[in-house]
């Protein structure tokens, strides 16, 4: 007999999903979801989730308006796309066979949102279980697209194609792969391409959707269809549907990557086409097509090509970089606006940076002065939501123009990338634009310019700074324009040009232009408008990114300026103030540790840390900024450092707590792991930054057990809590390795796992890489300072270093960092690496030849020759490269105790093969003239 419901589940279940949606009753929602959460636990949850979201109309017995009835079934999606994520394993066959059964019903529905949950689901079974587990899926989704009968209605195949571009998005490596002995997509593909012969606009657009997934891949299927696409997009380029046109513009911005001989030989007429669609009145469709110009102008070879086409270009991006009449009235025109609180929608949201070691050769990237880039692309937050699952929204960021982005941010960023590519040409050509505009007596206009000037800043410096001598007084007296649009894109183009004003050298020049600059954009910070404070601090940023150690003599009245800043500002533009004073004190450095700075930033930067909670994301900025402050006050930090150590192991306890709580109890909230990663990263600053003997006081009396929470830390579920913790185990091992030394036993439990690539998946291999690049520096350092005490977690560790340093896919500077490792694993443990020389020498030198001179270098070479020292016969086939290496070891130059060391193992190292080869001088003289000269001259033979 079919599963059949229950009335009375059906209707109490019906309420709670219902409730679970209300944004009006808080407690029945919250009420909702706790009875949501325990239904779970039902083996028929699933069936009755797909019986609600599947019936288009009441089951009868429920009583529910067609609004309530819609929430229902719109929450019981939601609630089982979510079940099928978390727990397709956990349930039962019958109730998949309904899932199965549901989901083409679904795709026909008449209303739009369902018929998208329908595709999310679909989608989402397919992610968890494989194209296997529902076999019949994509081909009878491509017949409904197809409408293979003629009977298919629009609905439906408008349903199928927007759940087949969901499947393609969310799972289209595994339609790339074999399976079988055919690829998926070598059949889906074709089709596709079929599809957008449509009469229907949506289907045609969504099959150029789905398409474009694959179309920055280079699978077989795609060069196999390429051609054939191509056609069809020449055809679609004059769709009546502007939704057609954006995919059409978006796959020939994906073909200029992967595919650039197809574009190059269509490039003037391309050019034509994409002119016409960057001055549609639909923006969206305007923005897509200006993305070809930037895309094509970034490309390494084809951006040649554009250059009979400047001068018909340039004029447009131009005229695209005026705010449009919408744009305006969203700016909400000039505003004193200081006073007013932000809405907690306006604050962007903050992500703590990835801490790499001080050692570590993992690029960290990030960059302060990015913040006011006037054209840059704004992350968007995963909230793991899909499309269509988020009921009630406000505009938020998305009306803003400042916030999105737009056709007027593509088109200047275009103009960049053009300006680089260029130089003079394309000077020339915004040349009369900005000599009508600058001075223009509407606002629009005047801006535009500014930004125009601002964006071939990097392109035509060489072009521009002839003029710069009356451009910059100029631009500083925009600083002072009415509008508080003008003067914020003003503060961003002098940041831009800051470079300039830092290099001069000349008293005179600097007083009439660095100067003025300096102090105009410091001026901003502090302007009645908060856009405007805003665009002053990332511009002063960037000054201060610029201009670096030549900001020393005017430290003090930027300071001042920065506290009075502290007091003025409301919580948005805090963030970037952090930024400031972070970028100030990693350039000036000990300077900071004056006392007439420190007397002033300090009680501003303190009074913020007693107002911010340990709750508040503007921890996360602050807690940074901290990090900065302290490295550069070094021991100056000492009056501040016990409060402010103690915070942070408190915050560590709480989120640590908090994420076990979580695990018996999913219905909490998760917390956020940047409070994690903030904290142990200015632990390590302060334990860098203080005497040793006062780091290990703090450490000592940290409650609770500081190295108990460390090792917690050390096994989170997140890479970046990872990378942190394991960047604070090796500085404890540099400057409190006495109180480290006992909590080792606990710490190597759980390091080596650390170091197994095959535990870095595919997804973050970026950041896996980090935290074993942090895991393998800690180790160096403990082994350094642990010596013959390392020998029982060397058998493992040598394992894991070997499996890295001779894997080629392992990023450079993590190969280094193992190496130098493995190499400190001989000291005091020589006998034990020995006998495995021969098999490790030949990389070991190689992943050394590269490593910058240093005393982790030289400590890395002193263990290393320890080993050889045991057994040198197996040094048979290396033995002239670590002749090399000896030779070519730089600033060896005996000024300190490790190099003075290291110049005495090598002598000895030379003097047993002087003693074990017979024909030494022989031998010696396979090496390069110019290394056997280095090794008379320094060493005694």
């Amino acid at each position: 007999m079919a599963w059949q419901p229950s009335q009375e589940s059906l209707n109490t279940l019906a309420a709670c999903l219902k409730d679970s949606l209300s944004g009006f009753d808080k407690a029945a929602q919250k009420q909702a979801e706790i009875m949501l959460t325990q239904a779970k636990s039902s083996p028929d949850i699933n069936n009755y989730l797909v019986y609600l979201f599947s019936s288009e109309t009441p089951p009868t017995g429920l009583q529910c308006s067609a609004q309530d009835y819609f929430l229902v079934r719109s929450a019981a999606a939601i609630m089982l796309k979510n079940n099928v994520k978390t727990g397709s394993r956990q349930i039962p066959e019958s109730s998949l066979d309904l899932i199965r059964m549901a989901i083409p019903l679904g795709l026909q529905d008449k209303n739009a949102q369902i018929r998208n949950y329908s595709g999310n689901i679909a989608t989402e079974m397919i992610r968890r279980g494989g194209i296997m587990s529902w076999p019949g899926l994509l081909p009878d989704l491509l017949k409904m697209i197809g409408n293979e009968t003629g009977q298919v209605s629009n609905e439906a195949q408008e349903g199928a194609m927007a759940a087949l571009a969901k499947i393609c998005e969310d799972n289209y490596k595994m339609l790339e792969r074999e399976l079988n002995g055919e690829r998926p997509l070598n059949f889906i593909l074709p089709k596709l391409i079929l599809a957008t012969k449509s009469s229907l606009p949506k289907v045609r657009a969504q099959a150029l959707t789905a398409i474009n997934v694959f179309t920055p891949r280079k699978s077989q299927a795609m060069l196999n269809s390429v051609d054939d696409l191509l056609q069809h997009l020449f055809a679609l380029a004059s769709d009546s549907n502007n939704d057609v046109r954006r995919q059409v513009c978006r796959a020939f911005v994906q073909l200029i990557e992967t595919r650039p001989d197809k574009i190059q030989p269509h490039l003037p007429g391309l050019v034509d086409y994409i002119l016409t669609q960057q001055q549609s009145d639909d923006e969206d469709l305007a923005c897509d097509a200006a993305e070809f110009f930037l895309a094509i102008g970034e490309h390494e070879h084809l951006w040649q090509s554009l250059s009979p086409f400047i001068s018909k270009i340039i004029p447009v991006l131009l005229g695209c970089m005026v705010y449009n009449a919408e744009d305006i009235a969203l700016l909400g025109g000039a505003s004193d606006d200081e006073d007013e609180d932000d809405l907690e929608k306006d604050i962007k949201p903050q992500f703590a940076k990835k801490s790499s070691a001080r050692q570590a050769k993992v690029d960290d990237s990030a960059d302060p002065a990015q913040n006011g880039n006037a054209y840059e692309k704004l992350a968007s937050m995963d909230d793991d939501l899909e499309e269509g699952e988020i009921e009630d929204f406000e505009d938020g960021d998305d009306a803003n123009p400042d916030e999105r982005w737009t056709l007027r941010k593509c088109s200047a960023a275009a103009l960049d990338v053009f300006a680089r590519d260029f130089r003079g040409p394309v000077f020339e050509s915004i040349l009369p634009y900005l000599t009508k505009n600058l001075k223009h007596d509407d606002w629009p206009y005047r801006e535009a310019a500014v930004l125009a000037l601002g964006a071939v800043a990097e392109g035509c410096i060489d072009i521009v700074t002839p003029h710069l001598a009356e451009l910059v007084p100029y631009l500083i007296s925009l600083l002072n324009d009415p509008e508080p649009v003008v003067r914020q894109i003003t503060c961003w183009t002098l940041g831009r040009y800051s470079s300039w004003a830092a290099d001069l050298t000349d008293p005179t020049h600097k007083q009439l232009y660095f100067e003025p600059m300096m102090e105009g954009i410091l001026t901003k910070m502090l302007d009645s408008n908060k856009k405007v404070q805003e665009a002053g601090a990332s511009a002063f940023a960037n000054l201060e990114e610029k201009a670096g150690k030549r900001l020393e003599p005017y430290s003090l009245p930027i300071i001042k300026q920065y506290v009075q800043c502290f007091k003025k500002y409301k919580d948005r533009n805090m963030f970037i103030l952090y930024d400031c004073v972070q970028t100030l004190a990693e350039h000036i450095g000990p300077v900071l540790a004056r006392p007439d700075l420190v007397n002033e930033l300090m009680p501003a930067l303190i009074e913020r840390w007693t107002k911010v909670s340990d709750q508040s994301r503007e921890l996360f900025p602050l807690l940074e900024c901290l990090s900065y402050v302290a490295m550069a006050l070094n021991d100056a930090f000492t009056p501040y450092a016990q409060p402010i150590f103690i915070r942070c192991v408190n915050i560590i306890h709480q989120n640590l707590e908090a994420s076990l709580a979580l695990v018996n109890n999913p219905t909490l909230d998760s917390p956020d792991k940047d409070f994690l990663v903030t904290s142990l990263d200015l632990l390590s600053a302060i334990i860098q930054a203080l005497d040793p003997a006062k780091s290990a006081k703090l450490v000592q009396e940290s409650q609770p057990a500081f190295f108990e929470l460390l090792t917690f830390c050390m096994e989170d579920p997140s890479d970046e809590v990872r990378q942190s913790a394991y960047a604070l185990l090796g500085d404890c091992a540099k400057y409190v390795f006495e109180q480290l030394e006992p909590s080792l036993p606990n710490i190597f439990s759980v390091l080596p796992k650390q170091l197994d690539l095959d535990s870095i998946l595919d997804e973050d291999i970026d950041s896996g890489f980090g935290v074993v690049n942090n895991a393998c520096w800690s180790v160096g350092e403990i082994a350094l300072r642990h010596k013959s005490n390392m020998a029982p977690y060397v058998p493992e560790l040598f394992q894991r270093f070997i499996e890295i340093i001779t894997n080629p896919g392992i990023p450079k500077g993590v190969t280094e960092n193992a190496a130098i490792a493995l190499g400190r694993l001989g000291l005091g443990n020589g006998e034990l690496l020995a006998p495995h020389l021969a098999n490790f020498a030949e990389d070991f030198l190689n992943s050394m030849d590269e490593v910058d001179p240093s005393d982790e270098k030289a400590t890395a070479f002193r263990g290393f020759t320890s080993v050889v020292e045991k057994n040198p016969m197996a040094m048979e086939k290396s033995l002239l490269h670590f002749f090399t290496a000896i030779a070519r070891y730089r600033d060896l130059k005996l000024r300190s105790e490790t190099k003075s060391g290291l110049h005495e193992d090598f002598q000895k190292a030379l003097g047993i093969y002087r003693q074990i080869i017979p024909q030494f001088d022989q031998f010696f003289g396979q090496l390069q003239p110019q290394d056997q000269q280095t090794l008379r001259t320094t060493y005694v033979f």
